[in-house]
């Protein structure tokens, strides 16, 4: 195998010339360097299929518990606990228990009539209007709504959280920058909802969570404001973020490929398969970040302890010796990805994006069978978990 530290290939995560595409990068190291070593951030890289799907369900050699992010590793900030994206068993399990609780089918077949509300409001009022901006006219106002809902957060209360959790997430460009303090920032968001909601229980996941008993060491007891604070924030950041991405993604691809738009607008049972092709072809969270827990051996090379593996998933999902054709978008391609994870980090809110983005696109296809993107007006996003659009203007017609 090419030794990784001496091919001459560059990835950097926090360049945002390379993240805007990273998949010609990522397709050479496919090729050249499955593993790959990045001398100035000291980290290594996988990026073929098999390699990360081995790998992502590895939790004994690559952990979670010191962040999934490079950014949060490096900064040695000590995580605090409930952040399950950030854990590892057995305290993951215990909170992973908990939280399934809360993304029951029973929960997201009720939460779908909402979800397909939210975008009646959000989009009736654009009909006529010859466009709008995909991200702040609906990608981010849907999950916002849905999960402010299931939160049991109201309206008023829910952009100012949106707002705060871009700010924390958000990259400079070719630097690792966690803010001191920022976990705790966050979770104050929360504290007035859930003072208020103690004492106004309603079927929601703060009533849910300030009501909830685990058993740890200590036997049985109720969760503490801490943890419950805990858990609101990660949800609200998680559900957000990666969700937003994904429509805004959904409705860039099927505008450069109106072909296969129209055979949605044909037959809208197509929809669900073209949101999987969607988050194939373009992971919304396409890079896991772990810390390697022991020396080990990857691919013929050592890897030590306390060095940090990046597991591209988003690299993995266009592999062409798994996917054939996988740098090609085909909303009749049939097959798994690797963009809701694998193994016990698989994401506890794939069925509610995979419903939002659904319902979003029969909302948007329902009014408008033709659109384009106005790119000259388009931004992406650079943050240290999703990537995707921050700004995706569109024309109707």
């Amino acid at each position: 195998m090419t030794d990784p530290k001496t091919v001459d290939l560059y990835y950097d995560p926090f360049d945002f010339v390379i993240d805007d595409d990273p998949y010609p990068v990522w397709r050479r190291m496919r090729e050249e360097a499955p593993l790959y070593y990045n001398e100035r951030h000291d980290f290594y890289a996988l990026s073929r299929y098999d390699d990360v799907a081995r790998e992502l369900p590895n939790w004994q050699t690559y952990r979670s518990g010191r962040g999934t992010t490079m950014d949060v590793i490096k900064s040695g900030f000590a995580v605090p606990p409930g952040v399950i994206l950030f854990e590892d068993p057995p305290l993951h399990d215990l909170h992973r228990r908990l939280l399934s609780k809360v993304f029951t089918p029973r929960r997201m077949a009720a939460i779908e009539p909402l979800t397909r509300q939210f975008c009646v409001r959000a989009l009736d009022p654009l009909v006529g209007a010859g466009g709008f901006d995909v991200i702040a006219d609906l990608g981010a106002l849907i999950p916002m709504r849905t999960i402010g809902y299931l939160l049991g957060i109201p309206e008023q209360g829910q952009q100012l959280i949106r707002d705060t959790t871009n700010s924390a997430i958000d990259l400079k460009e070719g630097e690792y920058v966690v803010a001191e303090g920022s976990f705790e920032q966050a979770y104050q968001l929360f504290a007035d909802y859930i003072d208020w909601r103690a004492d106004h229980p309603s079927d929601d996941l703060m009533t849910q969570l300030l009501n909830a008993e685990i058993e740890d060491d200590d036997g049985l007891r109720k969760l503490t404001r801490t943890e419950v604070l805990t858990y609101t924030s990660m949800v609200a950041g998680a559900g957000n973020e990666t969700t937003t991405r994904l429509i805004g993604f959904a409705c860039q691809l099927l505008a450069e490929h109106p072909d296969q738009r129209r055979e949605l607008v044909a037959d809208p049972e197509l929809i669900p398969g073209a949101v999987e092709e969607v988050l194939r072809f373009e992971a919304p969270s396409p890079v896991q970040a772990r810390y390697v827990a022991h020396d080990t051996e990857c691919l013929g090379q050592s890897i030590a302890e306390g060095s940090i593996m990046l597991l591209l998933n988003g690299s993995a999902n266009r592999d062409e010796s798994h996917f054939p054709g996988g740098e090609r978008f085909d909303i009749h391609r049939r097959g798994g990805h690797l963009s809701f994870g694998q193994g016990l980090h698989f994401c506890l809110g794939s069925s509610l994006a995979r419903m939002q983005a659904r319902v979003a696109l029969e909302e948007l296809l329902r009014r408008w069978p033709e659109w384009d993107v106005d790119y000259a007006g388009a931004a992406k996003a650079h943050t240290a978990s999703v990537r995707g659009w921050a700004t995706l203007p569109i024309t109707t017609r």
